[in-house]
């Protein structure tokens, strides 16, 4: 399937600063996530300067996609992906992917640095995530996940486990 989502965002404004926010759905398949990742990374940069940090943000998009994909919406793909990005004008980034699936229990995930769980091939997405961004939360049982990279002037953030 060819994906060429038109990313048009809508300039909002919000009392505590202006910020660009865009949405967009699509499809439980596996090989949007790249061509989609690629067009909203380069909406991102925009509004963020380039140190380093766009890569954090990538892959944790990469792995919350993925984990919405596979895991939400079990690759079905009459079920559809929805996120949300928002850029605030100091370079925050803020991104909601929401999947149509049932969730999870987050305290269930095998933590992938206990030793027993070195070995395994997956299973390492949601602490990419939470290592990777400044906050990172779910909602809805999981099927909503909330992640916050703080703006470029920033520093010192505390990362939010759950």
């Amino acid at each position: 399937m060819a994906f060429a989502p038109t990313l048009a965002p809508a300039l909002e404004s919000y009392r505590s600063g202006s910020f660009v926010q865009l949405r967009q759905s699509f499809p439980s398949e596996v090989e949007v996530i790249s061509p989609f990742v690629k067009q909203l990374m380069r909406f991102i940069a925009r509004f963020r300067k380039a140190d380093g940090s766009e890569v954090e943000v990538e892959v944790a998009l990469r792995e919350a996609l993925a984990n919405a994909i596979l895991h939400g919406n079990n690759q079905d793909a009459g079920k559809r992906v929805f996120v949300t990005c928002r850029c605030s004008m100091d370079g925050e980034v803020s991104i909601t992917i929401e999947d149509e699936g049932q969730g999870f229990e987050c305290a269930t995930v095998p933590d992938p640095t206990a030793p027993e769980n070195l070995q395994l091939t997956n299973g390492r997405g949601i602490y990419l995530m939470k290592r990777l961004m400044d906050e990172v939360r779910f909602e809805q049982g999981g099927a909503i996940v909330h992640m916050r990279k703080n703006g470029n002037a920033s520093s010192g953030a505390t990362r939010e486990s759950q």
